[in-house]
C-alpha cells in the first residue's frame, strides 16, 4: 500500500512540474495564428517531453482504502468508505435516507 502512495505522489510531483510547459506548447501547437514553423518546433518540444509528465497518468484514490475503483466524484472517499462516513455522522450536512 505505501510503494502504491510513494508513486502516485511521484508522478503528481512531476506532473505538477511540467504542467505550465506542457499547456503552453499545446496553446501555441493549436493556435493557428502562428506559422506553421513555430507550430511545428512546439510539436517536436512536446514529443521531447517526458510521456510520464502526462495529465491521464493520475488516478483518483480513496483517501482511506487507496483504491481506485468505486471512487465518488464527491468527495476523496471510496463509495463504502463515505457510506460509513455517512451512517456515523462524521460528514456535516449529511444523512442517509431510507425509504
Amino acid at each position: 500500500m505505501k510503494k502504491i502512495l510513494v508513486k502516485d505522489k511521484k508522478i503528481r510531483k512531476k506532473i505538477k512540474i511540467l504542467e505550465k510547459k506542457r499547456f503552453i506548447l499545446k496553446s501555441i501547437q493549436n493556435n493557428s495564428k502562428f506559422c506553421n514553423l513555430v507550430r511545428l518546433n512546439t510539436f517536436y518540444k512536446l514529443s521531447s517531453l517526458p510521456v510520464s509528465s502526462s495529465k491521464s497518468l493520475i488516478s483518483n484514490r480513496c483517501v482511506e482504502t487507496i483504491n481506485k475503483k468505486k471512487f465518488t466524484g464527491l468527495a476523496n472517499f471510496s463509495r463504502i468508505v463515505f457510506l460509513k462516513l455517512v451512517k456515523n455522522g462524521s460528514l456535516y450536512g449529511m444523512q442517509k435516507y431510507y425509504w
